[in-house]
């Protein structure tokens, strides 16, 4: 995809040090394995020792300094470290937005700048269409990743396999398959992205840009996804009222990954980390915890 405009410079800061539990703040740009540039954040957490580290990929037209992003990163960062992230089109990142292909490569990228910056244990937690980009890096960097694609753009997403994989992975508001018009918001979703007018919104009013090709080829959905992701662990999390996405998606998700995955479905919850309250990102947290190895 093309790379579009973005900052080749550098940027961090760091926290004054504390006498008690230093902290690490970082930003810069990262560059996929095809060439985007993409912004993204760290915070080495409330205990700067530790050896995990979240990456929360957020929901399409989010980026990492949206508020409810940042919430949730400090929610989690009470657990670990935290790498946050625009994806490709969205905020300060380059290039156009796929909506779910080749988001996959930012994902990569976050979780190799987690590993390069010491972190062994790597929790992937994902957001709507982050939460289907985190399906697809799990099933891609596991042990039967290779099946799923095929030709070049296999070959780009397996590159660094070893440093990109991750050791358990949260899905919430995920989709089960691709092309959902099932719903009013769905519907009003695939307009912005496969009209000029409504790019041109998500461009102007949205601050995403939307690439106007089709996938090609299209990419193994959600559900085709999930039965490669053992042994990892897998915790699938959807709201009981969520206007996106009912609740068959989440449990298509598990009967896929033959009663290897654990399913939360959360009543009175809506669509995504917007309607995910503080005391469900703390229970993600501890599961996380207690999962990654």
């Amino acid at each position: 995809m093309s790379p579009g405009p973005a900052g080749h410079v550098t940027r961090s800061f760091k926290s004054p040090r504390l006498e008690t539990a230093p902290r690490t703040l970082l930003r810069r740009f990262l560059r996929t394995a095809d060439g985007v540039e993409i912004d993204a954040a760290y915070d080495s957490g409330a205990d700067s020792s530790g050896d995990l580290a979240f990456i929360v990929a957020h929901g399409f037209t989010g980026d990492l300094d949206r508020p409810h992003v940042r919430r949730a990163a400090r929610v989690l960062a009470a657990g670990g470290a935290v790498v946050t992230f625009s994806f490709r089109g969205h905020g300060g990142s380059g290039g156009r937005s796929t909506v779910g292909d080749r988001e996959v490569l930012d994902l990569a990228a976050a979780v190799a700048w987690a590993r390069e910056l010491g972190h062994t244990r790597i929790v992937t937690v994902g957001f709507s269409m982050g939460g289907s980009v985190v399906l697809r890096h799990a099933a891609l960097h596991g042990e039967h990743g290779p099946g799923l694609t095929g030709g070049a753009a296999a070959a780009r997403e397996r590159e660094g396999r070893s440093e990109a994989r991750t050791d358990a992975v949260v899905s919430v508001s995920a989709p089960a398959r691709w092309y959902y018009r099932g719903t009013a918001p769905m519907r009003r979703l695939h307009w912005l992205v496969t009209r000029p007018e409504g790019r041109i919104v998500g461009r102007v009013g949205l601050r995403t840009r939307i690439d106007h090709r089709e996938w090609d080829p299209v990419p193994a959905s959600p559900v085709e996804c999930v039965p490669h992701i053992a042994p990892t662990p897998l915790l699938i999390v959807h709201g009981d009222r969520d206007g996106y996405f009912p609740v068959d998606h989440p449990r298509m998700l598990a009967e896929a990954s033959g009663g290897h995955a654990d399913l939360w479905l959360e009543p009175g919850m809506g669509h995504a980390e917007n309607a995910a309250p503080d005391a469900l990102l703390s229970r993600i947290r501890d599961w996380s915890l207690a999962h990654a190895g």
